[in-house]
């Protein structure tokens, strides 16, 4: 028997952050490991998402960090503890990769790319021991236990010592991430809360002119208010309704509203540096022969993509009045009646339920299965907390399953 043949085996099933840095905790710690995944290269969300410049994580103060995680925070916390925000930054330095903050307090590789980070990564990982199949899609067990996997030869049964699922959500299916993986587990008993958009666009009943003439259109510096939630930001107009930074910060509370009650209304501050006393007393100037449109451009500094909204959303008659039109400038209401489905979705809420898991994410009901990543059920905003709970998951997994392939 070779040396290798006589080390533990493990397989890591999915080849994005959480499940690579899985595999890292298990090479490291004497374990041959082999990395599965249905693409043709791993991390293909993780390039993608990183296209624009790579949004590794975020430097606000750790407290508030881990508030971002809304009611998944007491799980999540003791990952992020051991492995947070300070810690995957040390982590993407010893990879030979500088990093810095911007000035939104995102944290960046100093190339803002993933490609050099990702490879770096796996040839430390191909180093320590790691190997990789691609094309290789799981299945499922069979009735003895192996691992069924779907291969460009046909199926190919596998059996490991422990392992690691980290198959993503099910926002990117032309990446790998459906979702496929809910009835294999479903059907081994684990419990999966179901699957939902995060960080998602929603609908709204756009006029056809309004559609034609505004969708692409992005809306700066507006304040979104919807119950507790409260921000400054910028979002897009698309054809069915809006999208954008500002919406997706906000989209788990809309969502769910709009779950529960099939619709959800959220009031847009259109010049949130001005009180509405000053506006009204701005509209009340007289414009003489002008148009509205030109007065409040002239008196407010108010055109566009915003005036349109105002058109949208106010009856007419408002326009005349200006202490109407001012509370609309300062509370426009905007209503929406659907959301964007799960396959256009940035990430997914939803997933494998932590009442299903122990703390080191083995699933009760498979001894030896971990789970790590998007599987879980939690969400995040965008802006590096995504990515960070996925490299913390995917290690905590590693070393639980390092841990439990001890005597």
């Amino acid at each position: 028997m070779t040396e290798q043949n006589s080390l533990p085996t493990a397989v890591v099933i999915g080849g994005g952050p959480a499940g690579l840095m899985a595999a890292e905790q298990l090479a490291e710690g004497g374990v041959a490991v082999t990395v599965y995944d249905g693409m043709r290269s791993v991390g293909r969300k993780f390039l993608l998402a990183g296209r624009g410049g790579l949004n590794i994580t975020h430097s606000e103060p750790f407290e508030q960090f881990v508030g971002r995680y809304g009611r998944a925070q007491p799980h999540l916390q003791p990952f992020l503890t051991n492995f947070g925000p300070d810690d995957l930054r040390a982590w993407v330095h010893e990879l030979g990769i500088d990093t810095f903050v911007g000035t939104s307090g995102r944290v960046f590789p100093a190339e803002m790319k993933a490609a050099p980070l990702l490879r770096a990564w796996l040839r430390r990982l191909r180093a320590a021991g790691a190997t990789f199949q691609m094309q290789h899609r799981w299945l499922g067990w069979d009735e003895a236990g192996a691992l069924r996997l779907a291969t460009p030869d046909g199926e190919k049964l596998v059996q490991a010592d422990v392992v690691i699922l980290a198959l993503g959500g099910g926002s990117w299916p032309r990446l790998g991430s459906d979702g496929g993986w809910v009835p294999l587990l479903q059907a081994r008993g684990v419990e999966i809360a179901p699957l939902l958009p995060a960080n998602c666009g929603f609908e709204v009943a756009w006029s056809d002119y309004f559609r034609q003439k505004f969708a692409g259109v992005p809306v700066k510096t507006a304040v979104l208010h919807h119950q507790t939630f409260q921000q400054r930001g910028e979002f897009v107009i698309t054809e069915t309704g809006v999208e954008g930074s500002l919406i997706y910060a906000a989209s788990a509370q809309l969502r769910d509203d709009l779950l529960a009650n099939g619709r959800t209304t959220f009031i847009l501050e259109l010049l949130p540096d001005r009180t509405e006393a000053e506006i009204a007393q701005s509209l009340a100037k007289s414009r003489g022969s002008r148009s509205m449109a030109s007065h409040l451009q002239s008196r407010l500094r108010l055109k566009g993509v915003k005036v349109g909204l105002l058109r949208e959303m106010v009856p007419a008659a408002a326009f005349a009045d200006p202490h109407q039109l001012a509370a609309a400038i300062k509370a426009l209401p905007v209503t929406l009646t659907g959301i964007r489905p799960l396959a256009e979705a940035i990430s997914t809420a939803g997933g494998i339920t932590f009442a299903a898991l122990d703390d080191a994410l083995m699933l009760r009901a498979l001894p030896g299965v971990f789970c790590a990543g998007e599987m879980l059920d939690w969400e995040a905003p965008t802006g590096g907390f995504l990515l960070t709970a996925c490299f913390a998951t995917g290690r905590a997994a590693g070393l639980g399953a390092l841990d439990w392939l001890r005597p």
